[in-house]
Order: structure tokens, then sequence, then C-alpha cells
């Protein structure tokens, strides 16, 4: 069932076409004990589970990716390059469980795209016999992940702080935005201890100390959790331990190390922080898929840790048993094997979990039952999260006044747009602590503390070389939304103030001169940069040595996500060389990393 779709996302309405599941008239069943608050979510759950078809229970278990639009009209669904385009007039008549990323996928004003959501949640609730919205969620490993927010640090400088208490209060922050503006869970934190520093996605790990990781990422999840968003463990479970620390690649470790490496962090975080979702990890260890390894996702997670969530795939991970493990003949074999294993929803977007998964239990190869588990498990979430509740209303808090609930959502996109802030004083404020709480200085020979004025003995003339020494974007991580979506958009601003370290030394030393050049690019072979670098460093009183990684996805970084290296390094040529004929100059050498290495 495909269509095309344009960018509004609305189509002519298609002719049902699934016959094992038809869908009476969507004015039905808008009340019952499923919208009674009063009642416990379990309870409210069951009673829903009772009166809905296969089809309608087996549309809360996947996700459609979106973006919303910035005109405020609904979201549209993203095409992805590894997924076939979703029809959503097929879809809604039988409900949706989740939109994927509306605010994440491209830069959306935050006003207009609350207002796109809150239209789409109203279509959505409106399509379907019993009113239920989807359940809304974003990355936000390193702030909320949206055109607009503020960038935190990632999380290695989460755990650098040795802060929880602060690492909680920042992450309350990021939730209280979200829920703002209509997202319900978030895809963080991360839990993967570090095996293999050449890893990419290094960065986005809290450390190497299963301790630390398990301390830091509980008061996240804790801080999460308090705004209301539902947190997610990711990645379940040894994903970093991949063999040669190569993106995907095999988990070759054994038992013993598992345990007392791999799944404390997550086993403090189930068992202390109240997290609600879990997702497995991409990775086989010892040949057994994470997505279709049931002693894990409900031997270990369930019923020894007693964790009651839902667990979530990681992106396309179900389709991956077919065609990356081959432990699967088709997307119906992968859905059964996932959804028996304890996966509960398909993320980001229908694959395996419609029409393969429906085909399955059709020819008896999947019980009914599973579906039953895992809709259960989803239900229960949607009424903590007061979605189901007769009351709800798809108008978030930001535009609360601001638009019409009588009858259809209303609001003037270009009225609102710019009267959403994410990116607040006290946002900043609170990214600066966690920054400053995570600077490590690795050696001071007396050059630390400067002064800032001449008469305090500032330096007259700083140089600022190096391939980060000008780029705004060399203090985020791959996660961050000018990375991670805005370098797909160069011509749309970052969003949110981002100063260079050159800027930043001449706001710190107004009376000193400052002179910068980049040298050499990151991972470039051209050094013809060098002498221009190298004498304007012989004609300062100090020089800043600014080199560090570059973060990007797949490759088209040195740090982040299937950006793996081959050693340590080789990522940059060889400043240390050319700064030894600096003989007589104080010089600081600045690594904004994603991993050790060599600069």
């Amino acid at each position: 069932m495909t269509a095309d779709i344009g960018n509004t996302g609305v189509q002519t309405p298609a002719e049902a076409t699934d016959s094992r599941a038809p869908v009476p008239c969507a004015t039905e069943h808008r009340t019952g004990p499923w919208r009674d608050p009063t009642l416990d979510p379990e309870a409210r759950a069951d009673a829903l589970i009772a009166a809905m078809t296969l089809q309608e229970k087996v549309s809360q278990l996947f996700g459609v990716w979106v973006g919303a639009s910035d005109e405020g009209a609904e979201v549209a669904p993203f095409q992805h390059d590894m997924e076939e385009a979703v029809a959503l007039d097929d879809l809604l008549p039988h409900g949706l469980g989740q939109l994927t990323r509306p605010f994440g996928t491209a830069p959306v004003d935050p006003a207009v795209g609350a207002l796109s959501l809150a239209r789409t949640q109203e279509r959505i609730a409106g399509a379907n016999r019993f009113g239920i919205p989807a359940l809304a969620h974003e990355e936000c490993l390193a702030g909320f992940a949206t055109w607009g927010a503020t960038a935190y640090p990632v999380p290695l400088s989460w755990g650098a702080t040795f802060h929880p208490e602060l690492v909680r209060e920042m992450a309350a922050a990021i939730g209280r935005d979200m829920r703002s503006v209509g997202v319900h869970q978030g895809l963080a934190p991360v839990l993967d201890v570090v095996r293999d520093a050449r890893w990419g996605r290094v960065e986005e790990t809290i450390g190497e100390d299963p301790y630390l990781v398990g301390t830091v990422a509980t008061a996240y999840v804790r801080g999460l959790e308090s705004a209301g968003v539902v947190a997610t463990l990711k990645h379940f479970a040894g994903y970093s331990a991949s063999r040669a620390g190569r993106n995907l690649a095999p988990v070759g470790m054994g038992a013993r190390e598992r345990a007392d490496i791999i799944l404390p962090p997550f086993e403090m975080a189930v068992r202390e922080s109240g997290v609600r979702s879990v997702m497995h990890a991409y990775t086989d260890t010892d040949g057994i898929p994470s997505a279709a390894d049931g002693s894990l996702l409900t031997g270990l997670l369930r019923d020894t840790w007693g964790f009651d969530g839902t667990v979530v795939a990681d992106y396309f991970g179900i389709a991956f048993l077919k065609t990356l493990h081959g432990v699967a003949g088709n997307f119906g074999e992968a859905a059964g094997a996932a959804l028996g294993a304890g996966v509960d929803v398909e993320l980001p977007t229908v694959k395996t979990f419609g029409g393969p998964l429906a085909d399955a239990i059709a020819e008896g190869l999947v019980p009914e039952a599973l579906v039953d588990r895992a809709v259960r498990r989803v239900l229960v979430q949607k009424a903590q999260l007061g979605i189901l509740d007769a009351d709800w209303s798809p108008v978030p808090p930001v535009l609360a006044g601001a638009v019409g609930t009588g009858g259809s959502v209303g609001g003037n996109s270009e009225v609102l747009r710019g009267t959403v802030r994410l990116d607040t004083d006290e946002n900043r404020a609170l990214a600066r602590r966690v920054a400053e709480q995570a600077v490590v200085l690795l050696r001071n020979d007396g050059t630390l503390p400067l002064a800032a004025d001449a008469a305090a003995g500032a330096p007259a003339r700083i140089a600022v070389i190096g391939p980060n020494a000008d780029t705004p974007t060399a203090v985020l991580g791959c996660y961050a939304f000018p990375v991670h979506v805005g370098g797909q958009h160069p011509g749309t601003p970052l969003g949110i103030e981002l100063p260079t370290l050159r800027e930043a030394c001449a706001a710190e030393f107004p009376e000193s001169e400052i002179v910068s050049a980049q040298g050499a690019d990151i991972d470039g072979p051209d050094t013809g940069g060098f002498g221009e670098a190298v004498e304007l460093a012989r004609s300062a009183d100090l020089v800043i040595v600014v080199l560090g990684d570059r973060a990007g996805l797949f490759g088209r970084g040195t740090s982040g996500e299937g950006c793996d290296a081959e050693n340590l390094t080789t990522r940059s040529p060889p400043w240390s060389s050319r700064c030894s004929a600096l003989s007589g100059t104080y010089a600081s050498a600045w690594m904004p990393d994603g991993r050790p290495g060599c600069g």
C-alpha cells in the first residue's frame, strides 16, 4: 500500500484494502473505560484491547517518519532512502502508534512546528474510531534536536563533569522544552560503555567506566522523566563492543565481560531511574542479534530486572534481521522474531510490523497473543501520558490560548512564527555550566590562567590557529541539530547563537589583537596553509592551537555515527611537529575531540 506523498502530506482518500480488519465509522467508540483517568492504566489498556480489531492493535506497534510543515500544515511523511513511501490515508483509519521526529527531520520554526504537530494529532485521533493520538518522539542526546533549541554538551562531557545532579538538571530542562511543544518520548540516554575508541559513536557515550556511565545516565533519565517525557535507554546491549570499533559489526565478547562491563549501567537505570523505554542494539552477540534475543529483551530485562515499559526498535533494526543479520528469510519472519523476543514498537517507520506481520499472523506463523502483549505495553504508556483521557487536547502548552480548539486546531502560522523560544537565557546558562564542569585540563606549565586586560598582563596579540579555530560547529556532536540535520540545509541559519573560538577570544580579551588562520583541514591532505599559521603564531604573544574532530554522520566527519577510525593517530596533519618550531612563544592547545587520540 504505497502512494506518492506531496510536501503537504495530504492525499486523495484511498479505498480500504485490508479485508481482514474492516473498520467501522470513526465516530464509534469515542467513550469507554479507556477514557477514564481514575482507572489504572492497565485496566484502561485491557478494556481498549478487548474492543480493537487485530489491524487496530497492530497499528499501535509502529511509527511513521514525518517532518513538520514550516507553514503549520499537517506533517508530511519523510521519504527515507531505506524505505518506500507511506500512505497515511491507508493507515490512519486503523490508528497510529508513533510519529517519528516531527521536529527533528528538517528545520522548522518551533511554534509553527508545534502547530503542525497539533493539527496532525487532531487528524490522527479523528481518523480512528477510538480517538487515539500518536506518541511523538525525538532525539535529545545533546539537547532537544530541533531547530532553534539549545545545544548542550555531548554525553562524553556529562561523564567528564562527574556531576550527576547537574546532568539531571540539564535533562529536566531538555524535557520541559520537548513536552512544551507536544513531544512525548526522547531517544536518550546512551548507556554503551566504550570498549574501542576507534568506534565513531564514542562521543555519544558517557565514558568507559560502567559505574560512571550508570550513575550519570540514571540522573539523566530522572531529569527527563521528571518533565513528563519518556526516556529511552540505548543501545541494549553490546553495541559499543563491536569488533574493531566498526559500526554494526558483530560483538565477540563472553558472558562474564558482558555481565561485568556492558550490562551494569542498564540494570542500574532500570532499577533506580523510573525509565519507561529501552531501545535494542543493532549488533549481534555470539551470532544472536539483540532484536531477536528473547533471553536479553524478556528474560533479563523484564523477568530478572522487572522492567515494565516498552522496548522500541533502533531505526530499521527489525528489517536488519533479514537484510543485515540474515536470520530471517523475509520481513514477516523478522517481525515475528522481534515481537517474540520482546520488541514492542517498530521505528522509525512501518516496514515489518505492517503487512508482513499481518500476513504472518494470518498464516499462523505468529500468535496474535504476541501482538496483545506488545500493544498492552504501548497503550498503558499512552494512558500514563494522558493522551487517552477524555479531555485530551492536541494543543501543546506553548500554544495554549494562541490557537482555537473549537472543532479544529486554528492559528495563523505567520503570526505564531518566532513566538516560541527554545534557546532561552536560562538554558544557555545551564549549558555553559555543564561545559565548564566538563573541561579537562591535561597539563598547565604556568601559562594559565590568562589575564583579560592589558593592565593585568593580557597578551597583546593572540593567534588562534588550526582547523577548528573559526568553525561554529566545532563544539557540537553529531546529534546536535545544526550538525545532525542542519548540515543537509546549508542555506539555513544555525538557529542558535554559536560563536567560534576566535570570536569567543575576541570577546574575552577585548584589549588584545586576535589573529587567526586555519592552517589545514582536520582530515584533508592539504597542508599548504601551515606557513601562514606558523607566521601568525611567531608574531603572537600567545598561540591557541585548535585541533580536534569534526562531528558528522556516516563518513561526513571524523567523529560520530558511522565515522569509525582505522586508528587514532591519522585524523589530522602533524601539527605537533609544526608547533614545535614556536620555541619561546606561549602556546595552548584546545582539543574538541569526540574520542581520545593524537591530533
